[in-house]
């Protein structure tokens, strides 16, 4: 239940976000990328998979599939043994493939800077688009809503909705524009160095005051100890 003390919601969400920014001053995108198409590409793959396990996979994947052109070129069988360790590997390589294929097609190659545009790749939606503006563009579109944007938005009282596409219509709400990329970026670090899925450590956390579900679920009260933050 929300504290009636509290500020109103957008000033709630901005001091979230200033916290948020204090500790974690370098979150960013932690996939490996060189390219516009290779973060495109490195995106699909993190889905349902961590960002350590995607740059593990890259590597070997570009030095064989270096661009658009060359994924256009094959099947999508040939691609499968490079993505198999991210999971799901047959409908991401079939994605990958097409969305090589149609970026031939519609862009010389090129990953589009408009999220209609991207949102016609297979495979491609707007947690991904999102991530591919932002990071390789600096272009804010929207929020960027994975599994940890989701659970964080809910337990700290800044979106109602449980469906990603509702939650980030709620969060653009809540903040300006150029603070959207900013947000997804810090709540995804704080979801996996505190907030997590299962037995969140709420007594380490500096949002503890502006928290309506704190100490709602078991809580972790081990110290707590320095671990790399990766997004996802």
């Amino acid at each position: 239940m929300d504290n009636p003390g509290w500020p109103p919601p957008p000033q709630r969400a901005a001091l979230i976000l200033q916290t948020l920014g204090q500790l974690y001053p370098d979150a960013h995108c932690s996939l490996d990328w060189r390219d516009p198409f290779q973060l495109l590409v490195a995106t699909m793959l993190s889905a349902q998979c961590t960002d350590q396990r995607v740059n593990q996979v890259t590597p070997a994947l570009f030095d064989r599939f270096p661009d658009a052109a060359s994924f256009a070129a094959v099947e999508p069988e040939q691609v499968e043994p490079y993505v198999r360790p991210t999971g799901f590997y047959r409908s991401k390589a079939r994605h990958i493939v097409g969305t090589s294929r149609l970026l031939l097609e519609r862009h010389q190659g090129r990953v589009p800077k408009s999220m209609e545009a991207l949102l016609e790749c297979p495979g491609v939606a707007r947690k991904t688009a999102n991530v591919v503006l932002a990071t390789a563009y600096g272009l804010n579109a929207g929020v960027t809503v994975d599994t940890h944007v989701r659970r964080l938005s809910n337990r700290l009282g800044l979106a109602a909705a449980t469906d990603p596409a509702r939650i980030e219509v709620e969060l653009m709400a809540l903040l300006p524009q150029a603070d959207w990329d900013l947000l997804s970026i810090r709540l995804i670090f704080h979801g996996r160095a505190v907030c997590k899925a299962r037995r969140p450590a709420c007594g380490h956390c500096r949002l503890a005051d502006l928290c309506p579900s704190y100490g709602l679920e078991p809580m972790d009260t081990s110290p707590q100890r320095a671990s790399p933050l990766t997004r996802v």
